[in-house]
C-alpha cells in the first residue's frame, strides 16, 4: 500500500527508481499541481525549471510513475491524458465540457449508493472511478 503522506520523490526512491535531476523536477511539478495537467503542460512547467528537460523525458517519466502506481491517469474526453498524484482521500470528478475545468468532489450519498448497487448485484466493491460531464446551467435552469 502506498504511504500517501510521502512526496512523489520519496515514493520513487522507496520503489528503487533512479531519480535523476530531471525526474525530481517532474515529480515536484506533479506534486505541487492543483489541477490535472497533461504531458504538454507538465513539460511547459518543468522546462521553466530546467530547460534541458525534453518532452520525451516527461512522457517516459509520467509513464514510469503511472506504472509504479504513484500517479493516476485520467481521460476527461478532451483527447488528452491528464495526471494527478494518487489522492490521500478518494474523490470523484465533475468536468465542465465548455471550459475543461475539473472539479474534485466527495459525496457520501454517491459512495453509499455505489456500495448498495454492488451488493444488489452480488459484488463487494473494491474500487471505482466516477467522472461526471456537464455544462453550466443557464440562469433560467437554476
Amino acid at each position: 500500500m502506498t504511504d500517501l503522506s510521502k512526496t512523489l520523490e520519496e515514493l520513487c526512491a522507496e520503489k528503487g527508481m533512479r531519480m535523476t535531476d530531471q525526474r525530481r523536477v517532474i515529480a515536484r511539478i506533479l506534486q505541487e499541481s492543483v489541477d490535472h495537467p497533461d504531458v504538454e503542460e507538465l513539460y511547459r512547467r518543468s522546462s521553466k525549471v530546467d530547460p534541458r528537460i525534453s518532452i520525451s523525458t516527461v512522457y517516459r517519466t509520467v509513464k514510469l510513475f503511472e506504472d509504479e502506481g504513484i500517479i493516476e491517469r485520467h481521460d476527461f474526453r478532451d483527447g488528452r491524458s491528464r495526471y494527478e498524484t494518487v489522492p490521500e482521500e478518494h474523490h470523484d470528478h465533475m468536468i465542465d465540457l465548455k471550459t475543461g475545468t475539473v472539479i474534485e468532489f466527495r459525496s457520501a450519498e454517491i459512495e453509499a449508493l455505489q456500495e448498495r448497487i454492488a451488493r444488489e448485484h452480488g459484488f463487494r466493491l473494491v474500487g471505482h472511478r466516477l467522472e461526471l460531464y456537464g455544462i453550466p446551467l443557464d440562469k433560467d435552469d437554476k
